[in-house]
């Protein structure tokens, strides 16, 4: 009953993202329609660049609600390349004219996330590291971005500040004593909520350790740095998680995943992701 509930739940936030993006693109009508009337007509949708496919789910619902038929070649999660087929679509031709950017739109969007989220995964996979998103996000797309990135094949870091506590530096300047704070949350936040303290140094992060998180964060330092704490942590607190954030690029992301921290969040799977080349064609 609770999954079911959960599976509800999502499903009728899909369903008002997709409604309010189409909405802001038809504004008050198609102008086209007025003008002739509507015939059957089949479309493709064409790769003109490489990538990784996401944005499925959320298109699914627009044929639904748009009333039009689409079989797809490729599914979330799956490769693609320079002049593959990602999908055909048969219904009237107002309606597929009507939808076609903001179909091209969402899928262009969310590919292009998973796509380079690929490209991180592919680095790190080999040593057994977790890759992690971040919180940010454009303003409202949050859900749909993060979506993007689980496809591409990250695991999602916190949705909202209701998800974990996250103690950042800015949150450390306002706590005096961090071991009694941590005592005095847990009796505050729910038993399954983690609590994660933001490091920069060396000493912050073995003060997070001993003060009772359960996950630390090691901000902007260097590989080097953040092997010192793996062995700090493997031989002093081992059930503690380790994070390593801050400027990580593809660049660098490899000796990071060496230090053998547990995960690696970079904001760059979203802001960095630049669009890959899709087209609708009418046959």
């Amino acid at each position: 009953m609770g999954k079911n509930r959960v599976r509800a739940n999502v499903g009728t936030m899909i369903e008002a993202f997709v409604k309010a993006t189409l909405a802001e693109d038809v504004g008050r009508g198609d102008l086209y329609a007025l003008v002739e009337p509507s015939i059957v007509a089949c479309g493709k949708i064409i790769a003109k660049s490489d990538g990784v496919v996401a944005g499925v789910k959320y298109i699914d619902v627009l044929a639904k609600l748009e009333g039009f038929e689409i079989i797809w070649g490729k599914n979330d999660g799956e490769t693609f390349v320079k002049g593959d087929v990602l999908a055909t679509l048969q219904g009237d031709s107002h309606t597929l004219l009507r939808i076609e950017r903001t179909l091209l739109n969402m899928l262009l969007h969310a590919s292009s996330i998973a796509s380079l989220t690929r490209k991180y995964v592919a680095i790190i996979e080999p040593y057994g590291v977790k890759l992690l998103d971040t919180r940010k996000t454009r303003p409202m797309l949050r859900v749909f971005e993060k979506y993007a990135t689980r496809v591409g094949g990250a695991v999602n870091h916190r949705m909202g500040l209701d998800d974990a506590l996250m103690i950042k530096d800015t949150h450390l300047k306002t706590i005096k004593d961090l071991k009694s704070y941590i005592q005095k949350a847990r009796k505050q936040i729910p038993f399954t909520a983690k609590i994660e303290v933001e490091a920069e140094t060396f000493e912050i992060a073995c003060l997070a350790m001993s003060a009772g998180s359960d996950i630390v964060m090691c901000d902007n330092m260097t590989p080097e740095q953040i092997g010192e704490i793996v062995a700090y942590k493997n031989a002093n607190f081992p059930h503690i998680l380790l994070e390593a954030s801050g400027n990580i690029s593809l660049e660098t992301i490899e000796a990071y995943a060496k230090t053998k921290v547990d995960a690696i969040s970079t904001g760059s799977l979203i802001h960095q992701a630049n669009w890959i080349d899709l087209s609708m064609k009418i046959d």
